[in-house]
């Protein structure tokens, strides 16, 4: 029994980000079939895909595709397949690899260049009509170019992931996914900007300079405390909107899904006790926005411990925070902070929540281990205790994933030709997440809705919308027209 439990516990922990596919030469042996598919279940993994490429009268081509929870664990699952008599893993794709071979964005021309009427209307000599025009009405510059539908994903590669500061390089897929998600659920095009340098001004100086190409910044992966001067200084300097998706993403996204969790142990926010377990960027963000939105009884949790503004020894950014929260002027641990709070948000580090901790928390208690890819409590055990669970992983429901928020954010931001970013389009970016859920829908395990929900970021776009003043319609000027 202890075998079968382990093999079940690994297999719940597996993931498409540890996804395989094995070449398999074997026999025709009507069994091996079978037999593939239960060592790759008795080894903790699951099998999502098994087909059969090629067949010859001694021998069966097999493509055998599984998910493990971890890079070891998917060798152990290969090692497993190869104790079958007659079989031999001839070669071992990993799918992430192949999804990421050749870069995972493109561009590609939106109009068609079939003849020279096509090539003098694009380029020259039509397009200087359209470049003089914009010379002497610049207010129209998005309305005529990719300006009005362009976000720049900017990073000096700092803190990636979790994988901290790998440099602008590495950071690159990461910055060409994002672009994808951008248009896969706004329909924008957004650009990889990695810069290499980690220099404060020098990243301002650089995204002051490309600006005119871009409707909005999205700054991403660019390490505390460096990412609030950074954003600071580009709000100051640049005419279109600047969102740091580490911090306000995510806030976004939190501040909805404790709305929801909240209905659910029936309790308002200005009434929650609430524990944040981070100090950083994120961590920063999500206070600020759950201040702005009404909650009241808020601490902050990092390295020195229970943030109070009686400590003259924290650091600049981490006093800001202590003189904003803990109104109950506790000191200690993360651990004295929860006694009796209502709600613990990670955004820190891996196994800080002792699970036990949680049973010291209020009756009914809300946890989110939002800590990736390895979260501050183990996840299995938080659902035992808590009575609602949220994490970063997709592997578990409840994901917190900023997906939810940035694509329809810039959406609304663009539409509307905004010139910034607001609190009160944070508060009602976050509202309109929340409201997707409806009262039929709410449960413990579902108080956010999925990234693929239909018109999630039309949704949001139209709350960012609503909150800027609309300006008074404007034609296109036809140059040297009669």
């Amino acid at each position: 029994m202890g075998g079968v439990t382990e093999s079940i516990q690994r297999a719940r922990a597996t993931t498409a980000s540890y996804s395989i596919t094995m070449r398999i030469h074997a026999g025709t042996d009507p069994a091996v079939i079978g037999a593939l598919a239960v060592k790759v279940a008795e080894s903790g993994g699951i099998t999502t895909a098994l087909d059969i490429v090629d067949s010859h009268p001694d021998r069966l081509v097999i493509d055998l595709t599984c998910s493990a929870s971890n890079a070891e664990h998917s060798n152990e699952v290969v090692d497993a397949v190869e104790t079958l008599e007659g079989v031999r893993v001839h070669k071992v794709s990993d799918r992430v690899f192949l999804m990421h071979l050749g870069g995972k964005i493109s561009v590609e021309s939106k109009v068609n260049l079939r003849n020279r009427q096509d090539l003098a209307m694009a380029y020259t000599p039509g397009v200087g009509r359209v470049s003089q025009a914009l010379a002497e009405h610049p207010e129209d510059v998005p309305k005529l170019t990719i300006k009005g539908n362009s976000v720049a994903v900017v990073t000096d590669g700092s803190a990636v992931l979790g994988l901290g500061n790998i440099g602008p390089m590495a950071a690159l897929p990461v910055m060409e996914g994002k672009a994808a998600l951008f248009k896969r659920f706004a329909d924008i095009d957004a650009w990889p900007i990695c810069i290499d340098t980690t220099d404060v001004d020098e990243i301002v100086r650089t995204v002051e300079l490309i600006a005119p190409g871009f409707g909005g910044i999205n700054l991403e992966d660019i390490a505390a405390p460096r990412c609030f001067e950074v954003e600071a200084k580009l709000r100051e300097r640049l005419s279109i909107p600047v969102f740091h998706d580490d911090q306000h993403g995510t806030a976004i996204v939190v501040l909805a899904a404790l709305k929801n969790a909240l209905r659910c142990i029936d309790k308002k926010l200005p009434d929650a006790r609430i524990v944040v377990s981070g100090g950083g960027a994120a961590g920063s963000a999500i206070v600020q926005l759950l201040l702005a939105a009404g909650a009241i009884d808020v601490t902050v949790s990092d390295r020195p411990g229970l943030l109070n503004k009686a400590d003259e020894s924290l650091t600049p950014a981490w006093r800001e925070l202590a003189e904003k929260t803990n109104p109950r002027g506790l000191t200690g641990t993360l651990r004295d902070g929860l006694q009796g709070a209502d709600v613990f948000i990670g955004v820190s580090a891996p196994r800080i929540l002792q699970p036990e901790w949680i049973d010291e928390m209020a009756d009914q208690r809300i946890v989110f281990a939002l800590a990736n890819p390895d979260p501050e409590v183990d996840i299995y055990e938080a659902t035992q205790r808590a009575t609602v669970v949220a994490s970063g992983r997709s592997d578990y429901p409840n994901q917190i994933n900023n997906v939810l928020a940035f694509p329809g954010v810039f959406r609304g931001l663009l539409d509307a030709r905004a010139t910034d970013v607001t609190t009160e389009m944070l508060i009602k970016a976050a509202d309109a997440i929340a409201s997707v859920v409806t009262d039929e829908q709410l449960n413990p395990n579902y108080i956010i809705p999925s990234v693929f929900q239909p018109d999630m970021s039309k949704t949001v776009a139209k709350a960012i919308v609503d909150c800027v003043p609309k300006a008074p319609a404007q034609s296109i000027p036809m140059t040297g027209a009669n």
